[in-house]
C-alpha cells in the first residue's frame, strides 16, 4: 500500500522491521521534506514488492557498475520523474537509502547512485573500504552519512 511521507513528523509506518526504524523514518522525512521544497512533489513510497522492477533494475545496475550486492532487503521505493530526471529512491531494511539521479537532458546528463545512512547503523559491510562518508545533521534524521558514485553507463534506457 502507497503511503505518503509526512515531513513534518517522524512515522515508522512501513519501515518497521528495520532495527533503525526511528532514524530510517526519518531519514524517509528528511528526503521527503526535500522533494516537497524543491520540487512540491508530494513524496509517495511504495513497497518493495509493488515496484519489483525497479528493485531489480537497481540490482542490476549495482551489480554491473561496482560488483555490489546488498544483503539487506529493500523496504520501499520512492520515484520522482518528470521531463528532466527519474530520481527513484530505495529504503533498505539495515537503514540505508540508496538513490539514483538520472537527468534525461543534455548536455552532459548527471548519472549518480546517492548512498545515505541512517543515524545508528553500521556501514554495510560490502561498502566498508569503498567509500569516504560524509556527515550532515537533519533535525528529522539526526546525522545523516552520505556518498555516492557516477554511472558510466546508461541504465535508463534498461530499466
Amino acid at each position: 500500500m502507497a503511503y505518503k511521507v509526512n515531513f513534518k513528523e517522524v512515522e515508522t509506518l512501513g519501515l518497521e522491521s528495520s532495527p533503525v526504524a526511528t532514524a530510517l523514518a526519518g531519514l524517509r522525512a528528511n528526503e521527503a521534506r526535500y522533494f516537497w521544497n524543491k520540487y512540491k512533489f508530494e513524496y509517495v513510497t511504495f513497497p518493495a514488492a509493488e515496484k519489483s522492477a525497479e528493485v531489480a533494475w537497481l540490482e542490476k545496475l549495482l551489480l554491473a557498475e561496482r560488483d555490489l550486492s546488498f544483503q539487506a532487503k529493500v523496504l520501499e521505493v520512492a520515484i520522482y520523474e518528470d521531463e528532466e530526471l527519474y530520481w527513484p529512491e530505495f529504503y533498505f531494511e539495515d537503514g540505508m537509502v540508496l538513490n539514483v539521479l538520472y537527468t534525461k537532458v543534455d548536455p552532459a546528463p548527471k548519472r549518480a547512485v546517492g548512498i545515505k545512512l541512517s543515524e545508528g547503523m553500521d556501514v554495510p559491510a560490502e561498502l566498508v573500504g569503498k567509500f569516504k562518508f560524509a556527515r550532515q545533521k537533519s533535525k528529522l534524521a539526526g546525522e545523516i552519512r552520505g556518498s555516492y558514485f557516477n554511472l558510466k553507463q546508461d541504465w535508463l534506457a534498461k530499466r
